[in-house]
């Protein structure tokens, strides 16, 4: 199985990439992880709805250009559904079975993601209702996709 994280902006902290590469290594045994990264638009503090549509729309065309209409498509969306890590896991499992061998998550940049690849998504989920930064959402993502690994495979892991 092939799983690609598609994201916008770089990361700059060497904890947030170590912790990747971490969870990388350990998923090695599971599945193939590819990290896509495009490039995020400065933000200023002030910003009208039509300013942060016209950056959405920029980053969300970046993050198309990646978007492999075959594979099955996450989205990390604060209104999207909340899961346990056992029903994450299971509802990766299904993704894998309805897809081509791929499955896709995508992570918006700091003002979110744009509404085009949110329809576009077959599914839509949300780690909390609170606002986590994007960067530490990559790393949430990559344990909770480790954890479902571990889970479906019957393996000890934290609770």
């Amino acid at each position: 199985m092939k799983i690609d994280i598609l994201c916008a902006g770089k990361i700059k902290e060497a904890f947030y990439r170590d912790a990747l590469n971490e969870y990388a290594k350990r998923l090695g045994k599971y599945c193939k992880i590819n990290i896509y990264e495009v490039k995020d638009e400065q933000t200023p503090d002030r910003i009208s709805d039509k300013e942060k549509n016209k950056i959405l729309g920029i980053e969300g065309e970046r993050i198309r250009k990646y978007i492999d209409d075959r594979a099955f498509l996450c989205v990390l969306a604060i209104e999207g559904k909340k899961y346990s890590s056992e029903s994450f896991a299971s509802m990766l499992k299904e993704a894998e079975d309805k897809s081509i061998g791929k499955i896709q998550f995508v992570i918006g940049g700091s003002l979110g993601l744009d509404e085009s690849i949110k329809k576009q998504a077959d599914a839509s989920i949300s780690f909390s209702d609170m606002t986590f930064p994007h960067q530490l959402m990559r790393v949430i993502l990559l344990e909770q996709i480790y954890r479902s690994y571990r889970i479906r495979s019957g393996e000890p892991y934290h609770k």
